[in-house]
């Protein structure tokens, strides 16, 4: 494509660039210059100055204004915005719009002066919860852009955990919008939309076109011959330096989820009307809908692209990506505006969707049941009727699945691949396809059977295990490379992790069976705020707090928070998740009834 979002976004954000655009070379406009360091200043001046000397750096340079002065988008729609903003109160209750007076000319920020904030009755737990979260807040050109990874005053070496992530802040945003402040997260997404087209090369090779990052830093840089002036930039990585340099996978996914709740919770569709963000969006479907060489509808990612982002075997087609791209598809194909240009890209979409819900449901799913036909599959079959049609060895069901699994419930595998077929229970992924209706009803509630049938497993003294069983001795060795991070029961090899709160709320609220969130919830607050908020916990029960977490972990914050606003208001929960698709549904029933055409005459070449 020839034109990139960022200078797409000249024709609907004028003034909203500055300094030069690595992708293109364009010149934007004038630097912003600040008289002193404001608090997202690097302290060590000189590393920072040593950074400068990086011909890699990307920085984009931005006049200090606010987003809303920068694209007129919603100029004379001012009646509208007040009626959308009247409507969201009234769906979300008054609480939602708190602290947010709307202006004379119908925007969120007016000058009118801002009336009391309504507050719930809150625990101590909730108090010290919202404070840690806004201080988490990191600000670019005095506005509000994201929330940082973690926040622990004691630690000296953040690493990166002092950045914006794409998927971490999405829990944050969330709260935010439940809490009626919609600026961070506006600016959020139309920020990080500025950075997807900005040049991202690893040893001389670039991704596709539409890849979001996985994270950025606002940096306070001094001006070339002016030691006493500074400018602000944001310093995006797209996972060149990140532990194994790994595409973030799940950034551009999460990002079209936020953007359909933002439009749906604010009452403010005029972003998601933009060209650039309707522009970003495709860019986005179309490097996940690209041809490639794989016969399945499932998205192939290497190890590490998501929530899991270091070497566990979920290469291939693991469970929490395709959940998070169905989710994206259908929020997506809710947002973007008709025109001749689009029709071809829906109508992928809609071919994708139907092939997707398909796949999963029919060959991701276990019960007992299915464990039954599996341990009696046939292999090496070689037809258009196989049953076994990925030639799974029955030998693959470990003794731990079969004395696991109960009787009533089941789940979704976490991959499947040619004679492979990985059956770890995946938090995320299960709870993200009931919230996306990538589940049908019967196989949603079997998942939250399973949850409250194995509660001693997977929830235990704190909510959630991000997987279960933990990878054990050789295999252990093997899978993730003897990983020191990822020993067994710890981080990402079947810790437990108390952002997944609020997915399992939201899935639970959407079943209506908000009683199993609410028990997870009361397990959480026993120790989590005396524990001071750590990023994940280790042992088989969640007992002992990860040996390598970070304290005042912000996802950790924000998705307890989620999760205790919308049992509040049940009702919220909406703009998160996806109904289930008649379309998808009438194709998927037709399809069952035609069965397979056999052809009369077949001929090898």
């Amino acid at each position: 494509m020839g034109m990139g979002i960022a200078e797409m976004a000249l024709h609907t954000m004028p003034g909203a660039f500055a300094g030069r655009s690595p992708a293109s070379n364009l010149f934007l406009g004038t630097d912003a210059r600040r008289g002193k360091r404001n608090t997202n200043s690097v302290p060590n001046s000189r590393a920072l100055q040593g950074l400068l000397k990086i011909p890699g750096l990307r920085s984009v340079r931005q006049q200090c204004q606010r987003i809303d002065d920068l694209a007129r988008v919603t100029e004379g729609n001012g009646t509208w915005v007040k009626d959308a903003v009247n409507k969201a109160s009234q769906v979300f209750g008054d609480a939602t719009l708190q602290g947010h007076a709307v202006g004379g000319d119908g925007s969120l920020n007016g000058g009118a002066v801002k009336p009391p904030p309504q507050r719930w009755k809150v625990s101590s737990i909730e108090d010290e919860a919202w404070e840690l979260l806004q201080e988490s807040m990191v600000h670019y050109c005095g506005s509000p852009v994201g929330t940082i990874a973690a926040n622990d005053p004691n630690d000296s070496d953040p690493v990166n955990y002092d950045q914006v992530f794409i998927r971490d802040f999405i829990p944050s945003g969330i709260a935010f919008l439940l809490k009626g402040e919609y600026e961070i997260v506006r600016n959020f997404i139309l920020h990080t939309l500025q950075l997807q087209s900005w040049e991202k090369t690893m040893d001389c090779h670039s991704p596709g076109q539409g890849l979001m990052p996985a994270s950025f830093k606002v940096r306070t840089i001094p001006l070339d011959g002016d030691d006493d002036a500074t400018e602000e930039v944001l310093d995006p990585d797209f996972g060149e330096a990140a532990i194994g340099r790994v595409a973030p996978v799940d950034s551009g996914l999460w990002w079209i989820i936020l953007l359909r709740a933002y439009g749906k919770c604010s009452g403010d569709l005029s972003v998601q009307e933009r060209i650039d963000v309707q522009t970003g969006m495709k860019m986005i479907l179309k490097l996940c809908l690209a041809d490639g060489f794989d016969m399945f509808p499932t998205l192939l990612v290497t190890d590490g692209s998501c929530m899991i982002d270091r070497r566990m075997g979920i290469h291939g087609h693991p469970l929490e990506i395709q959940a998070l791209f169905y989710s994206a598809l259908l929020c997506a194909r809710e947002m973007l505006t008709p025109e001749d240009g689009s029709a071809d890209l829906i109508r992928a979409l809609n071919n994708r969707l139907i092939a997707l819900s398909f796949h999963i449901r029919e060959y991701y799913w276990v019960d007992m049941k299915k464990l039954n036909e599996i341990y009696r599959y046939k292999t090496e079959e070689y037809s258009y009727d196989a049953v076994n049609k990925f030639n799974i060895y029955p030998d693959q069901i470990s003794p731990w699945l079969v004395e696991w699994i109960p009787p009533k419930g089941g789940y979704f595998i976490g991959n499947l691949q040619p004679a492979h077929m990985d059956f770890r229970f995946f938090s995320l992924g299960n709870l993200w396809s009931i919230v996306s209706s990538l589940a049908t009803t019967h196989q949603s509630h079997a998942i939250l059977d399973l949850i409250e049938s194995k509660w001693s497993d997977l929830v235990a003294e704190m909510p959630l295990k991000i997987c279960y069983p933990a990878l054990e001795n050789q295999e252990w060795k093997i899978i993730t490379g003897s990983d020191p991070k990822n020993t067994p029961w710890s981080y990402h090899n079947a810790g437990s992790w108390p952002t997944l709160l609020w997915q399992l709320t939201v899935a639970c609220i959407k079943m209506n069976r908000p009683d199993i969130a609410a028990k997870a919830i009361e397990v959480a607050e026993r120790r989590i705020a005396t524990d001071k908020w750590p990023e994940y916990y280790d042992t088989k029960r969640a007992r002992l707090i990860g040996k390598q977490s970070r304290l005042y972990q912000t996802w950790s914050i924000a998705g307890y928070l989620v999760a205790k606003l919308l049992i509040e208001k049940p009702d919220a929960a909406r703009i998160l998740w996806n109904d289930e698709d008649a379309e998808i549904l009438n194709a998927l029933s037709t399809n069952k009834k035609r069965g397979k055409k056999v052809l009369k005459k077949t001929f090898i070449v």
